[in-house]
């Protein structure tokens, strides 16, 4: 009980920060469900904080009998309401506007349901029977209670995402007339909601159920049966792939060429990072390289040098790219760990300022950058819209992704693996580390020199401000996220790292605080990645297993009889 009090009082705490910084408000404008019950994204919010504790508390307590665990999630969620009821009690008379400009009466209404401060008891009773629900929910077991969760996860998303969902529906006849039975004009109608849960938990369901059934059974499929049923994943994959544009629209496809841009650059310091264990925080600048490249050779405006085509400049840009990673390579090949992050921290801001000084304004434009870069051209069809240029951002990502793949179980891959896991004993064993770091530093900026070719014809123009050193945090952060050394990793990290944010643009900045927040929460319970690769599941697992029962007995009190030390 002492823990569920003190569990409550934090999730109060928690709650009222998201009420006063203004994410409560910002989100009750988004509606989960529709009239008649009227449930706003930020009213969940709110809830969410108490359910969540109350959850915690009472699976902790779910060992004892399920009232220990209904009550549990009961004290949890009236301490957490209790905290919120002060708020809205204290308020006003404390004037806490005067510090946070968001706590006005329309938020005390919002936390009160429109009760005002007569309602705080109704509110502790809601509150209450929330974290008991939380608390029988702790109880259930794991094939019904992770159903329901996903049910509710799903018409949380729908809700979340319904305009982008209107706005590909209304593009056509027959998907408009969907559109009007799932939407109203701003929330998912409750039927609809309905719809989707009991769907995501039938469907969730029916993959535990016979999800064991269906690996037993292939099991005595013949190979080549196996490799075709082992292939229809991908395949598929490849196909929605192809008609996304067609059936996401500009903005989707949009979106889409922003993350394979980052694909690309993700790729190319897989390589380094992941692959040979060589942190660059400068990789940006050949990401930069790559599009000034291109945007030299083909602008037609007056600092165009060259007026080529698309197609004739991409290789030259790759070729500058990686000559550049290999000589920005060169000073550090002694230097390892974080003082090699901020030597190639230094060489990416070198480059960026070295393109907006006046002494190469003539050339590249300085701060005005390079305008006028001509859209590719193929088959006689100029690739103007974002439609156009997902297929080209697909097709070199697949290539390069190709690329990575055979070098990661080549012998230059096995090589950058070695020094990754002991430059010293790699060295030992007769490796050649000069020429094992060079290639990955030029291979890795020849992918980001792809990337940054394309993304100068999607502009049409280059501006050095475009090449900040947020990007190689952002590129970096990608690949752990999606797991050290994993292609499908890379390619994951970016969906959720870039793809995500540019989804959510609507609300605003606090996109970044719910994204902080579920980054923290990934590391928490993924530490190696979302689609790691096996051998860093395989580390970071066993010595989370192996560690976990020696701290929990450690910290486990000593039982009668047993000795304690001295």
């Amino acid at each position: 009980m002492r823990d569920a009090l003190a569990v409550g009082l934090l999730s109060g705490a928690v709650a009222v920060y998201l009420a006063l910084v203004g994410v409560v408000e910002q989100l009750h404008g988004r509606l989960v469900l529709a009239e008649p019950v009227r449930l706003s994204l930020g009213q969940v919010a709110l809830f969410l904080a108490g359910l969540v504790g109350a959850m915690a508390v009472a699976r902790r307590a779910a060992a004892g009998s399920p009232a220990a665990a209904v009550l549990a999630g009961a004290l949890a969620g009236v301490s957490a309401g209790a905290v919120l009821s002060m708020l809205v009690l204290a308020g006003p008379a404390l004037n806490v506007r005067a510090m946070f400009v968001n706590a006005s009466p329309p938020l005390f209404d919002l936390i009160t349901l429109g009760r005002g401060p007569g309602g705080v008891p109704a509110i502790l009773a809601l509150w209450g029977a929330l974290g008991a629900a939380a608390g029988a929910a702790a109880r259930l077991p794991a094939g019904a209670r992770r159903p329901l969760a996903w049910g509710a996860a799903a018409v949380l998303l729908l809700s979340i995402f319904q305009e982008l969902a209107q706005l590909i529906l209304q593009a056509g006849e027959r998907t408009a007339v969907v559109a009007d039975l799932l939407f109203t004009s701003d929330s998912p109608t409750p039927g609809a909601a309905a719809v989707v849960f009991v769907a995501t938990v039938a469907l969730n369901a029916l993959w535990r159920a016979r999800g064991e059934g269906f690996r037993r059974r292939t099991e005595t499929i013949p190979p080549a049966a196996r490799r075709v049923l082992r292939m229809a994943g991908p395949a598929l994959a490849v196909v929605a792939a192809l008609l996304l544009p067609a059936v996401g629209g500009a903005f989707i496809s949009q979106v889409l060429v922003i993350v394979g841009l980052y694909t690309l650059m993700g790729l190319g310091l897989n390589l380094e990072v992941g692959f040979a264990g060589l942190l660059d925080l400068g990789f940006v600048a050949f990401f930069a390289i790559g599009a000034y490249t291109v945007g030299l050779l083909t602008s037609v405006g007056s600092l165009g040098i060259a007026q080529m085509s698309f197609w004739a400049a991409l290789p030259v840009a790759v070729i500058v790219a990686l000559v550049a990673g290999v000589v920005l390579g060169i000073p550090v090949l002694g230097i390892r760990g974080d003082y090699l992050a901020i030597a190639t921290l230094g060489f990416g801001e070198i480059v960026r300022l070295l393109v907006l000084s006046d002494f190469l304004r003539p050339w590249l434009g300085g701060s005005q950058g390079l305008l006028d870069i001509p859209k590719p051209v193929f088959g006689g069809v100029e690739l103007v819209g974002p439609e156009h240029l997902f297929y080209v951002t697909l097709a070199f990502s697949a290539l390069v992704a190709y690329v990575a793949w055979r070098l990661q179980d080549s012998r230059l891959g096995r090589v950058w693996m070695a020094i990754r896991e002991d430059e010293d004993v790699a060295e030992a064993l007769g490796v050649d580390l000069v020429s094992a770091k060079l290639l990955a530093y030029g291979l890795g900026a020849a992918f980001a020199g792809v990337g940054g070719a394309i993304f100068a014809v999607m502009l049409g123009s280059v501006f050095p401000h475009s090449f900040q050193l947020l990007i190689s945090i952002n590129v970096l952060a990608l690949i752990i996220v999606g797991g050290l050394g994993s292609l499908p990793g890379v390619i994951v990290g970016a969906l959720a790292l870039v793809g995500l944010p540019e989804l959510l643009r609507e609300f605003g900045e606090f996109r970044f605080l719910v994204y902080g927040a579920l980054l923290v929460v990934m590391m928490l319970l993924r530490p190696e990645g979302l689609w790691p690769a096996a051998e860093q599941r395989r580390e970071l697992r066993e010595h989370v297993e192996a560690t976990e029962p020696a701290l929990e007995a450690a910290a486990a009190p000593p039982t009668a009889g047993e000795p304690t030390g001295g």
